[in-house]
């Protein structure tokens, strides 16, 4: 019986680990189509505005179109921010970061840029701070004497 035991429980934990990966790589590549349909957006955008500026200042000699592409222009700003948003999502499932020198992606430790060579700054790892319940009235009490004898002095 502990053989089955044994066997049944690698099973489940090869399956758990299995399963996270595929999860991972799920959302990776949806988040990539998001990411490449955002820019597909952009790129359609850039042609709107290639068609105003040619229509207003070639064909109408409008000199003025600033008003014309603002919002087009103020799309792109929110699509591209949503696109960052996207790729650090990405880069956090997946364990990487981004050199912040040349952009590219590298694993989450790494020291060097793999591609230019930029030394990358250190993470800032926060401790979790531990917080123990008291689940008797005796470590309350004592707790509380404590405090009381540290206010004394």
């Amino acid at each position: 019986m502990d053989f089955f035991e044994k066997l049944g429980k690698k099973a489940t934990e090869t399956f758990n680990s299995a399963a996270e990966k595929t999860n991972k790589i799920a959302a990776d590549t949806k988040l990539k189509f998001k990411i490449n349909d955002c820019k597909s957006k952009i790129d359609d955008i850039y042609k709107d505005i290639g068609r105003i500026v040619y229509q207003n200042y070639v064909l109408d000699g409008k000199e003025d179109i600033k008003e014309e592409i603002a919002e087009h222009l103020k799309s792109i700003s929110e699509i591209t921010d949503q696109i960052e948003e996207m790729e650090k999502q990405r880069l956090e499932l997946c364990d990487k970061k981004q050199c912040e020198n040349c952009k590219n992606e590298m694993d989450k430790n790494a020291k060097f840029c793999p591609k230019c060579g930029a030394e990358q700054p250190e993470e800032e790892v926060h401790e979790a701070e531990v917080v123990e319940e008291q689940t008797d009235n005796v470590s309350e009490e004592k707790s509380e004497e404590a405090t009381e004898e540290n206010k004394e002095e």
